[in-house]
């Protein structure tokens, strides 16, 4: 089976009041394609910390993250925002639309950024609109969506590129239930259908069927629990 996400032995520590403290303690995870696991934990106990090593935002301070089997390990910052661009999608909390921007325009923005060709993104939007139940909002101001609607914006948006991997934290925090599951479905959808590995942070127990793994985060190590 193959893992287009690892993390190998990942320690990351901070200094805090002159103390050194331990976030993640040589923490291991390997995600499969096709593959949604879900992490949880209480706050402070480092899922953001994880996520954003998860996305070669943040150099843990040992360890080793491979994407698709290229180790992130000492690549120079061009080269971590080239795989970030191309081999990631990040889905946050909020949206985070460019309030500027009409829905096509944000994916376009997305798809000059990676360098694909201007067929190529008005066709890959079509297909992205057409399979989240947008097509009718496409020309509308993120001011004129619904929150679900500017949600599926914000996953279109992750998956312009055909990234390897999602990762996705608390998507469904400003969501009812309903809308929540709703999101949640479309990424394990993905994950299924075109082989991504996806992780999402989350409090929200109620979307947790529709995933594959359940993890806790404690003590600084994932622990699963189901």
């Amino acid at each position: 089976m193959r893992h287009r996400l690892i993390l190998n032995e990942i320690t990351h520590t901070f200094e805090d009041g002159g103390m050194q403290r331990t976030v993640l303690d040589r923490l291991s995870l390997q995600v499969a394609e096709g593959e949604l696991v879900a992490v949880m934990g209480p706050s402070g106990s480092g899922k953001s910390t994880f996520l954003s090593i998860a996305g070669a935002l943040l150099k843990p301070t040992s360890g080793e993250v491979l994407l698709d089997g290229e180790s992130m390990a000492g690549k120079e910052k061009q080269a971590l925002s080239d795989m970030r661009l191309h081999k990631l999608g990040f889905i946050f909390q909020n949206a985070n639309l460019i309030p500027y921007l009409k829905v096509e325009e944000q994916l376009m923005l997305v798809a000059k950024l990676g360098d694909m060709s201007r067929a190529k993104a008005n066709d890959r939007i079509g297909e992205l609109l057409h399979k989240l139940g947008l097509d009718h909002r496409r020309h509308a101001y993120p001011e004129k969506l619904s929150g679900g609607e500017r949600q599926r914006v914000a996953i279109a948006r992750a998956l312009m590129n055909d990234p390897a991997v999602l990762l996705a934290d608390e998507p469904t925090a400003s969501l009812d239930a309903g809308r929540g599951m709703d999101v949640v479905g479309m990424i394990a959808r993905e994950a299924k259908e075109r082989g991504k590995s996806a992780i999402m942070v989350t409090h929200d127990e109620r979307v947790l069927s529709l995933c594959d793994r359940v993890l806790y985060l404690e003590h600084g190590s994932l622990i699963e629990k189901y």
